[in-house]
């Protein structure tokens, strides 16, 4: 992507005196010409912003010269296109549609996000908190109660929970014996949250069904879980915060617009996967 170009010698090429690179260069500041096309310096520093990281890490004095061999190519061939086919066309109006969406969001969340707004999100979360427990477990998966009462049977008649959970668990977590980590209440799903909460330590269930199938479950430890700090919960809340205060805008925006949508019916789905109609 950043080799320099071999026939750009050849072809209407201008480029710009060493005054365009100077302290007073704008982002609007002409760096090259192809065929009376202008290249900014703007557009050099967004696709220099847009390079992958292997390229990135270069020296500016490097990377100026192939970003602008790189853009330089693009004009040429561009030019080369007797006329602008329709996806391309397509595409710019997404791309530009996309670019200011992301702008309107970056100006929605700066404003938003504050430490008051923070601090706000936290308290209504937390402020009636109270410390509570959380569970370290180990489960096993099969199809079926009978496979369930099989495993258990196992393990009553001595065997180990681990060696049984990594002979007949279908879960992810069978390889590594079925342990689970540590987790608190509300991450797992109700029914076998009920049971953990139902056993000591040390303790296996019976079988227990839940929407994935058949479980046994073995509690290993519990624990105390303080209420946590609005540091520990920050980058949770900063991300909860921005998303509410797009989705706030975004209604008053759809209250205050005129948005017309076709009738249930009125087009074919799979026409969204017609790439041919691009073509005409």
């Amino acid at each position: 992507m950043l080799k320099h170009a071999t026939f750009i010698g050849a072809l209407a090429l201008s480029l710009a005196t060493s005054s365009a690179i100077a302290e007073d260069a704008t982002a609007d500041t002409v760096i090259a010409t192809v065929n009376g096309s202008e290249i900014t310096l703007g557009q050099m520093i967004i696709t220099r912003a847009q390079l992958p990281q292997q390229y990135a890490q270069l020296p500016d004095e490097v990377l100026f010269d192939g970003v602008l061999d790189q853009l330089i190519q693009q004009q040429l061939l561009a030019d080369s296109l007797d006329a602008t086919p329709a996806r391309v066309t397509y595409a710019i109006q997404n791309e530009e549609r996309s670019l200011k969406a992301g702008e309107a969001i970056n100006d929605i969340t700066t404003g938003a996000v504050t430490d008051d707004a923070l601090q706000t999100a936290y308290n209504e979360r937390y402020a009636d908190a109270k410390p509570g427990t959380e569970y370290n477990a180990a489960h096993l998966l099969v199809e079926s109660e009978e496979e369930a009462i099989a495993a258990k049977a196992r393990i009553t008649e001595g065997e180990v929970f681990a060696d049984v959970a990594k002979d007949v668990s279908t879960g992810p977590t069978g390889p590594n014996g079925g342990n689970l980590g540590w987790f608190g209440v509300g991450q797992m799903v109700p029914e076998f949250e009920q049971a953990v909460q139902n056993m000591n330590a040390g303790d296996v269930s019976d079988p227990v069904k839940t929407q994935f199938g058949w479980h046994i479950v073995t509690l290993l430890e519990t624990r105390n879980a303080d209420v946590p700090s609005l540091d520990e919960v920050r980058q949770e809340l900063f991300g909860e915060v921005q998303e509410a205060a797009i989705q706030a805008r975004l209604t008053e925006l759809t209250d205050a617009a005129t948005v017309v949508t076709p009738d249930e019916g009125a087009f074919d789905p799979t026409l969204i996967s017609n790439i041919d109609l691009l073509d005409n």
